[in-house]
């Protein structure tokens, strides 16, 4: 390569820069200006992010990435983990380094070390980590030969890195990354230098066990976690947004409310108490509603079916470890984990012109999954569920129409559940997948067509689509901001293909119908365990297990309480009365505790003139109002959103 030929660099506005040879991301930025060569921390030559300090050697397309870009997170993270790593090391000499990656949120370092860390150390390596920081050390790139990178951190002691670098095939470049006397293996890139990242922008959060890469038969490390960001203000919110988050735990509320509970004797199966069974039936009422109301036929399907259906469809090679297993009549038989072979059985089932498509099959479908214990978390990872499950079997020239109608229906239910914050997806093919590569592009056509003619926008998820299909990820975003991805949408030519699925088409001959998995609220649990979150236990009237408790302020008033009781079980409402001998403070108290929307209080006056004084949870104020208007009003709240005129 000729290092004297000049370089011309193209920045995003189209302008071109040329130099006499090769030059740095760090002169670029100070030629554009003092302001950006102080903000610039990493540019982006052809795609690739590179240090700084890099020398570009040929005309590119370049980019800088500056502190207040999104992109800069992962990398400020990424170096936050380094830094950590350094501290550690400098109080701790006789630890070993082993893996530090940027995570969502943060990062962690996993560490191999005799004596276990505790909460307590972490103050002090955080302050380690603010002196490094102060010390502003050059981070500097270096290569060396993969077989002499395997000696130097043996030589130093390292023999976790040096066994990951043995990994990597003879002859590849390996890249360290110094900053003051601590040495790591890293891809990078990195910052310039350890001053470029905030001193008050990062905490440490906790330590826990991590096994060596990822394998219970590998030695047990230490991996702190912490989280960093870009200024003091970001670090600030993020903090807020995980105390509210624990406020807002489905599994603390679940307990407080009397909602669920999990115990071993059934891990990752919930037991449903009385009050959550009664918002899982409002749930599974106002979906049932809404997809009659969209053309969906209810079917129900076997939980155990015969594992040859499994190796048709292709489930039993890609989901086989997830699926619970078990014997009988001298037949292998499989609890379902999906619904969706099912769903193409009852097609099968007789003739289907295409006059019938499209031929919308829904079930609320019970399914089972294996999930390692350490990947169980309440109702939003569990091993037995129900998904709101439906397939559509249509023509090809359907699918645009379809997928339009179901993204409306989509749009419709979420914002009934108080939800208007919408993000998609689109997942395009897997590295490893069924179907020919011209079958995938006209699936993948077809849907992005069909996203287009819905109007919806969309961020592109490479790699990440359904082994048979494309698909469209629907991602919640909930009051604390947090992102839940629950609906999807997925274009399936395979499964009718290998399960014969056919229809009569209009010339009498036999054609092979679309396939379109989709599924609005995905898990009944896991969407109550977000719906919990999302409302921190306080649910909208027509969700709450009990909607108005009728309580008086002395037990002269028992008899109108009763009264006003049954007044209200008449008119349909989940109601309560209390008429226990406790003062009217402490039971005010305790059903606004339980989540309660209304309280209705009787004293002497109002018995006398048919009146209650309502209290509504959340407020401080408190309204006495004519009784038959205070039930007409709260009978109004309790219908579902769709039943509402």
């Amino acid at each position: 390569m000729n290092t004297d030929a000049k370089v011309a660099l193209t920045l995003p506005d189209g302008s071109v820069r040329t130099y006499p040879g090769p030059v740095t991301g760090s002169t670029l930025a100070s030629d554009i200006g003092p302001g950006l060569a102080k903000a610039a921390i990493v540019i982006v030559v052809d795609g690739e992010q590179w240090d700084l300090s890099r020398e570009i050697t040929q005309d590119a397309d370049v980019s800088i990435i500056t502190n207040r870009d999104d992109a800069a997170l992962e990398i400020l993270r990424h170096d936050a983990a380094h830094i950590m790593a350094e501290a550690v090391k400098e109080l701790y000499p006789d630890t070993q380094v082993t893996i530090g990656p940027a995570i969502e949120n943060g990062f962690y370092y996993d560490f191999a070390r005799k004596d276990p860390f505790s909460t307590d150390d972490l103050e002090g390596i955080e302050k380690r980590m603010r002196e490094i920081i102060e010390r502003d050390e050059e981070i500097i790139r270096r290569e060396m030969d993969r077989n002499d990178a395997v000696k130097f951190f043996a030589d130093m002691g390292e023999t976790y890195k040096a066994e990951l670098i043995a990994a990597i095939p003879e002859g590849q470049t390996i890249t360290l990354y110094r900053q003051g006397d601590f040495i790591d293996l890293c891809r990078g890139p990195h910052l310039p230098s350890t001053g470029k990242l905030d001193k008050d922008s990062f905490k440490l959060m906790k330590v826990a066990g991590a096994y060596w890469r990822g394998d219970s038969n590998n030695e047990m490390l230490q991996r702190i976690y912490g989280t960093a960001w870009r200024n003091k203000k970001e670090l600030k919110a993020y903090l807020l947004r995980l105390e509210e988050a624990e406020k807002r735990d489905h599994r603390k509320l679940g307990r407080e409310m009397n909602l669920f509970h999990f115990q071993e004797e059934a891990a990752g199966m919930p037991f449903w108490h009385p009050n959550g069974w009664t918002i899982y039936q409002e749930v599974e009422a106002y979906m049932r509603r809404k997809q009659k109301a969209y053309g969906y036929q209810e079917i129900k399907t076997p939980q155990l079916v015969d594992r040859k259906l499994w190796e048709a469809s292709g489930h039993w090679e890609k989901f086989r470890e997830h699926m619970y297993t078990t014997e009988a009549d001298e037949r292998a038989l499989a609890f379902k984990p999906m619904n969706c072979p099912c769903h193409v059985q009852v097609f099968n089932q007789g003739i289907v012109s295409y006059r019938d498509l499209p031929l919308r099959l829904a079930e609320f479908g019970s399914c089972h999954r294996y999930e390692p214990s350490g990947a169980l978390h309440g109702l939003m990872r569990v091993r037995a569920f129900v998904q709101d499950d439906a397939h559509i079997f249509c023509a090809k020239d359907q699918i645009t129409s379809e997928t339009v109608t179901f993204c409306q229906m989509l749009k419709e239910v979420y914002e009934d559940f108080g939800f208007t914050d919408l993000k998609v997806k689109f997942s395009d093919r897997p590295d490893v997948r069924a179907g020919s590569d011209e079958t995938w592009d006209e699936a993948e056509k077809a849907l992005k067509d069909a996203v287009d003619t819905a109007g919806l926008d969309y961020t592109m998820n490479p790699g990440e689509g359904a082994f048979y299909g494309p698909k469209l990820e629907f991602v919640l975003v909930d009051a604390i901001g947090r992102d839940w991805q629950c609906g999807t949408m997925q274009v399936d030519f395979v499964l009718p293909e290998r399960l014969n699925a056919n229809f009569i088409g209009s010339d009498n001959e036999k054609h092979r119908p679309v396939m379109l998995h989709r599924a609005i609220l995905g898990s009944f649990e896991r969407f109550i365990g977000i719906l919990i979150e999302e409302h921190a236990g306080r649910f909208p009237v027509w969700l709450a297990p009990t909607q108005v408790v009728v309580t008086g302020i002395t037990s002269d008033q028992d008899a109108a309480v009763e009264k006003v009781y049954t007044q209200l079980k008449a008119a349909g409402l989940r109601a309560e009365m209390d008429i226990r001998n406790e003062k009217i403070n402490y039971k005010i108290r305790e059903h606004s505790h339980a989540k309660v929307p209304a309280i209705f209080v009787i004293g002497a006056r109002e018995a006398e003139e048919s009146t209650v004084t309502v209290r509504r949870l959340g407020s401080k104020n408190q309204e006495t109002v004519d009784l038959a208007d205070a039930i007409h009003k709260l009978k109004q709240e309790s219908y579902a959103p769709d039943l509402r005129s």
